[in-house]
């Protein structure tokens, strides 16, 4: 991904259509063929040409078409609820957050799969790497980055927690905040620069954290908070996008100086609830999951 100068204005917010997409040959809107299955997480997988969403009700990955059908891509028993994914590329991976609504002490996993094949290279429990854990912690894996060395970075929201699982496998704990911080960790994204980009649905906030010295973390100076954001993404012209799950719009964050601040620049909104973002060319689609009801999901194209 190139993070480049390029200056531009951003145009006043619009909804969401239903329209051809103009620069990825996607449609605006995929209306999927059936719901309850909560897909909570989405990534775009550029070597497949395919969307892929988890499902917070049965763990499954499912590759969703442009008509919106459902195709059980990766299926796992160890899968219990595949929350966040992130597509590894450059090694054919998937990365998946695997969590555990239905046990009172959640759970902290993170499965990694062939992109091709489907088959499990590794599901790594995440809990096991705190130093001195309490039997009685609750965790919830939430999203999950990878650097261009590999390396995958995971929140954990229920602890404050942000693991690092090396190339091998191995997890430790790169940055704790605490199960009772103000931060409820929850979309990462790595940057090439060496840092990672954190987001804070509760209180609006980046975060900003070295992965070299992860206690010299900042706060990223905002123009305007990034109130409710679930997942972060990065644009193709090097911006950040922000999906508020309560709030209905999505946010386009850019930095002149690193990311120790930032400005918005382009506001998308559309009706209902949304939670994360993909990528596909120069468009950013965000996934509506339907917590509330059996509705079936979309898949949007926002428009800045």
């Amino acid at each position: 991904m190139i993070f480049n100068n390029m200056i531009f204005v951003a145009g006043l917010a619009v909804l969401l259509s239903n329209c051809t997409g103009l620069s990825s040959g996607v449609p605006d809107r995929i209306v999927m063929e059936r719901g309850g299955f909560i897909p909570e997480g989405i990534e775009y997988d550029n070597l497949n040409n395919r969307f892929l969403t988890g499902s917070l009700a049965d763990g499954t990955v499912y590759e969703i078409t442009n008509n919106g059908s459902l195709i059980p891509a990766f299926v796992d028993p160890e899968l219990i609820a595949s929350v966040g994914i992130e597509v590894d590329e450059p090694r054919n991976r998937l990365l998946v957050t695997n969590s555990d609504r239905g046990s009172p002490n959640g759970a902290a996993k993170l499965g990694v799969y062939d992109l091709s094949t489907g088959e499990q290279l590794a599901m790594v429990d995440l809990v096991a790497s705190i130093p001195n854990h309490s039997a009685d912690s609750v965790h919830f894996a939430n999203d999950v980055a990878v650097s261009t060395a590999g390396v995958a970075y995971v929140t954990d929201s229920s602890m404050g927690i942000v693991y690092e699982v090396d190339r091998y496998y191995q997890a430790s704990v790169l940055i704790d905040y605490g199960p009772n911080s103000e931060f409820g960790l929850n979309g990462i994204e790595y940057h090439p620069a060496g840092y990672l980009i954190l987001v804070s649905p509760g209180t609006g906030q980046l975060i900003r954290v070295p992965v070299n010295n992860p206690g010299s973390w900042s706060i990223v100076e905002l123009s305007h908070p990034a109130t409710g954001g679930d997942g972060i993404v990065w644009a193709a012209d090097g911006s950040l996008v922000s999906v508020s799950n309560n709030s209905s719009n999505v946010l386009k964050f850019r930095s002149d100086d690193n990311w120790r601040s930032a400005d918005l620049v382009g506001l998308a909104t559309f009706e209902g609830q949304a939670t994360t973002g993909a990528t596909v060319g120069d468009d950013t689609y965000v996934v509506q999951p339907h917590f509330a009801d059996s509705g079936a999901p979309e898949i949007l194209r926002a428009k800045f």
